[in-house]
This record gives C-alpha cells, structure tokens and sequence, in this order.
C-alpha cells in the first residue's frame, strides 16, 4: 500500500516539474515571438516581430537572458551566436561585458567596506588616496568630493565614460587614466562643477573610488571584489578580468559594431575595472539583484547589512542610489543599471518588493534596441509596473511641412577620419521615412506635438527648429545640427 502511495506520488511530482517547464517554455515563446517596438502610435494597429527579426535588423548576433519571477530565477537562455558566422552558439553560461553594470556591483563592495570601517561615505576622497590625490579648485572649496558623491555621480566630475583599448594597444595604470595621460585615451578627470549641485554621470568617479578601494586594502581590485562580493553571491561565472583570462575566452561572447562586424581583437581591454571591468552573465547579475533586494528585506546578510542595502536603494541625487539608478515608489520601486562597452550592450532591472526582473546582455552595439523591446515584453508578460511600451500621438503632415522635411541632411563627423554621411528623410505611402547608411536602418519616423521626430521602433530622436515664420531651418541631433541640403 505504502509503495503505491509513493509511486503515486512520484507520478504527481513529475506530472507538475512537467506542467512547471511546459508553461516556462509558453512564457519564453510569448516574449521572443510577440515583441513590439519601445514607442507605439496611438490608434495604430499594433505591430508584432520575433526576437529573432529584431536581432537581425539592428545586427546583434546574440544576447543572454535571465527572469527572475518571485524572488527566484525563473529561467535563463541564450539566442543567437558568440561571434557573427559561426555556429557557436549563446547559452545562459556564456560571458559578457557587463560594461556600467559593473558600477553598482563594485559599489557593493565599496559599501562592505564602509560597513567595516575602512571607508567612509562622507570623508573628503583624498582622505583614501596615497598614489594620487584628486586637485583642489575653485569648486571644491565649500564642498568635497566623497564616495557618497562619487557613487551617486553627483560629485561634479567629467569624463562620462571610456572607450577601451584595442586587444594590441598599451594599457595605462589606474594613475595615467586619473591624470589623461599617454596611453590613456580620455581627458584628466577633474572637478569641473560644485560637488554634490546635480547629478552628472561620470565613469570617471568611479575610477577614483576603485583606487581608494586598493589603496585602503592593499589587495587588487579583482581579488578584492571576488572576495567581498562575487564569491559570497555565488557569482561563479562572473570576474573583474582585463584583459579576460585564456581559461575565460572560449565562454566568452565576441563583441560586434552597429553593422555586425566583430570588434577587432574580439573585444576591447578596460583597466577602469570598477566602471567597465565585469566579465559575467546574466544568471550572475540576477543573483546579485536578488541579493541587495534580500539584504533590503533583512533576509540575507551575504553583502551587506539591511540598513546599508536599504540606503543603496535609497536616492542620493536623482535618479541615483548608492550605485544603482532607481525608479518609481512604494511597491512599485525598481533599481536598475545599463552598460554600453565597444560592442556590448546589457541592462538589469529588479523590482525588489515584487521579485520581479531581469537582466539581458547583448554582443552588439546596438543591443539596446533590442533590449528594450524585451524588457517591452517581459513587462507585459509578467506584469511589471514599469518598462512597458510607450504610447505617442502622431502630427498629420501636411503638405507644406512634408516639403520641409523630406531631403537630404548631411551628417557631422564623429571624428576626422569619418567618411561624410547622410540621413536621408523620404516619403513613401503616406508614411515619412529615415535612413542613414552604416548608422539608421530605414524605418518610420512621425512628428509629435512639441515638434520632435521620433523613429517609434528604436526610440531615435531629432528636434524640430523654426524661424520666427515657423519654418523648419534645421533638425537638431542632440547638440549637432543637421541642415537639409540644397537642391
């Protein structure tokens, strides 16, 4: 009788892992093959691609995910291919450049270190500097740059973010980076507004809290954080390698340009370890979200304690905490990062209180794109209360305003040896279409009320500007001008 109680059981047990991995398997087919752009039309009919188009138009040979429902992971899978024409394909162990995402992470074990008493949120950062000091000036003789500001990217500093070194090029120090000097190929990072006035994202401070990390410990960045944080999350799959380790490489996805093409030497060297430095993968980023979430809820104490968690998660200067940038209230609140290195694109999401996220990672500079559209419909798919589509309203186009845009608009060059360029903006069946070759595949683009365009599917963006008879004169690119040419 006993016996036959347990193979019933049994039978039951397997009977629900089967309908457990059958509705993952509808979930994961839900997300990949009904995703929509980023900005949806209003009134429009609403338009459906796979995850696999999508990955084809903007030339992203593979990206990584991994969902997290209920506090747990939830499943992780790969798509597409580690190096574009190769069979190789993404699996959820597969390595990639965690680019800015690796800030919040090192900001975890900047923050143990505080709890320790070796750091200080509040003291001026020269205080933990002894091979450089961050300059005085005129900015900073009321307010000091701390790690508070420095973590929060509200300490007045330039130097947004780095480029990387090609795999043959000379690597300079930490130092060399700090003051811009060769081999270094961004500016001295320096004070350039009042610290702690507004918020000013800066991979450069970042780079300054990473050496007063070594130099308070003595130990190396990449043993410091496998200890402090990698090793007590779990994070197997995941290190702070540059350049990436010969064991590492074969995991590791190549990373591509906007057209596809594979980053010369596969990927590019990131001495500025605790802003770009991460190798990992999705899975490990999950556990870290969890992680910080659970010390929040003073469920886990692997990191840090519930009142340091809970500040990291608490704004400093909008929209960021203590590493991550936060959004929404209450129940609704998220915390989230995104990470752009030559040829990565990848972002983490988490809505703590919910035990709702995601983190995907991509090989292909354009991996935002797509990106978005998946965090568009994981939003949907478990009903997230942020990242769903956004709903536009288009402006008809007349006929005089059609005969002001449609043309060609030479582009300015991104740096001297830039071939010239051009976006072209054409009308076909009604519709007003962008292209530029090597930049913007063609797509829609509709005009909105406060005269922006707006491409819905990718979220690309120009301004309107008028003359005082409300002419368009120019489009504005950000800060560059593009101006139609004359026929």
């Amino acid at each position: 009788m006993r016996a036959s109680f347990l193979a019933i059981l049994t039978l039951l047990m397997i009977g629900s892992a089967n309908a457990c991995a059958q509705n993952v398997d509808e979930q994961i087919k839900r997300v990949t093959s009904a995703m929509t752009p980023s900005i949806v039309i209003k009134g429009a009919p609403e338009k459906y691609h796979s995850l696999a188009d999508s990955m084809a138009k903007y030339k992203v040979p593979g990206l990584s995910i991994a969902v997290i429902h209920d506090g747990k992971l939830a499943w992780a899978q790969g798509f597409g291919v580690k190096t574009a024409g190769s069979n190789d394909a993404v699996n959820s162990n597969t390595l990639f450049q965690a680019a800015s995402i690796s800030k919040p992470v090192s900001a975890t074990a900047m923050l143990r270190l505080v709890e320790q008493g070796k750091l200080s949120l509040d003291a001026p950062i020269n205080t933990f500097l002894k091979s450089w000091q961050l300059p005085d000036n005129d900015f900073t003789k009321t307010e000091p740059v701390t790690l508070r500001r420095l973590v929060s990217h509200s300490a007045g500093l330039n130097v947004h973010g780095f480029p990387g070194y090609a795999s043959d090029a000379t690597v300079p120090t930490v130092q060399q980076i700090l003051d811009g000097k060769a081999p270094a190929n961004t500016k001295a990072i320096r004070v350039v507004m009042t610290p702690g006035s507004t918020w000013r994202y800066s991979g450069g401070g970042t780079t300054i809290m990473q050496l007063a990390m070594v130099e308070t410990t003595g130990e190396a960045f990449p043993a410091l954080m496998q200890r402090l944080v990698l090793d007590p999350i779990g994070m197997q799959d995941s290190a702070f390698e540059q350049p990436l380790s010969q064991a590492k490489q074969a995991l590791a996805a190549a990373g591509h340009d906007d057209q596809g093409k594979i980053v010369n030497g596969r990927w590019h060297t990131y001495p500025e370890l605790a802003a770009a430095g991460l190798w990992t993968t999705p899975t490990d980023l999950s556990k870290w979200a969890i992680e910080i979430a659970e010390a929040r809820a003073g469920k886990s104490t692997k990191t840090l304690s519930q009142k340091m968690a809970t500040d990291m998660l608490t704004e400093q200067k909008a929209p960021s905490g203590l590493g991550p940038a936060l959004g929404n209230s209450g129940e609704a609140m998220y915390f989230q990062h995104g990470g752009s290195n030559e040829g990565y694109s990848c972002f983490v999401a988490y809505f703590p209180a919910l035990g709702r996220g995601a983190a995907i990672m991509t090989n292909g500079d354009a991996g935002s794109v797509v990106y978005r559209q998946i965090l568009n419909a994981l939003a949907k798919e478990y009903q997230w209360p942020a990242y769903q589509a956004r709903e536009i309203e288009a402006v008809a186009l007349d006929a005089s305003m059609l005969e002001q845009l449609v043309g060609e608009y030479p582009l300015p060059a991104m740096s001297p040896n830039d071939a010239p360029r051009s976006a072209f903006i054409t009308q076909e069946n009604g519709k007003l279409m962008i292209e530029a070759a090597q930049f913007l595949a063609k797509d829609e683009i509709v005009l909105l009320a406060n005269d922006e365009l707006i491409v819905p599917d990718n979220g690309f963006q120009l301004k309107l500007a008028r003359d005082k008879d409300g002419r368009v004169t120019h489009l504005a690119f950000g800060s560059r001008k593009l101006v139609k040419k004359s026929r």
